[in-house]
């Protein structure tokens, strides 16, 4: 009866340390889009918009990426000010709605 309880103990004790591991972490995620600001939102997410989305960003609005028709708060803003009114591809994690930055990188030009 020891040893069951025992086995059973150290089996519970596996089991609660692996369950991280089986939930699996957040894996690293890449996502291509623009750079604009949480008050003018995709309107601002072009080149265009940059003068417009800096100012915006002077007066408090949080930077955000707007990337295949959904917009993400990311966690570097320094960061994303460098890449504001550009094309991005930002690589990290994602939590929610919340892109916790990796990398910033100007997106590559298709060539014609």
């Amino acid at each position: 009866m020891k040893r069951m309880i025992s086995a059973a103990s150290v089996l519970a004790l596996v089991l609660a340390l692996a369950a991280p591991a089986l939930a699996g972490e957040a894996g690293t995620t890449t996502l291509q889009g623009w750079i604009t600001d949480s008050y003018c939102g995709a309107k601002n997410a072009n080149a265009e918009g940059a003068a417009c989305a800096k100012d915006c960003y002077q007066k408090g609005a949080k930077l955000e990426l707007v990337a295949d028709g959904k917009t993400y708060k990311i966690s570097d803003q320094k960061a994303a000010l460098e890449h504001l009114g550009h094309e991005v591809v930002v690589t990290g994690t994602l939590d929610r709605d919340t892109i916790k930055v990796a990398k910033i990188e100007a997106a590559k030009k298709e060539k014609a």
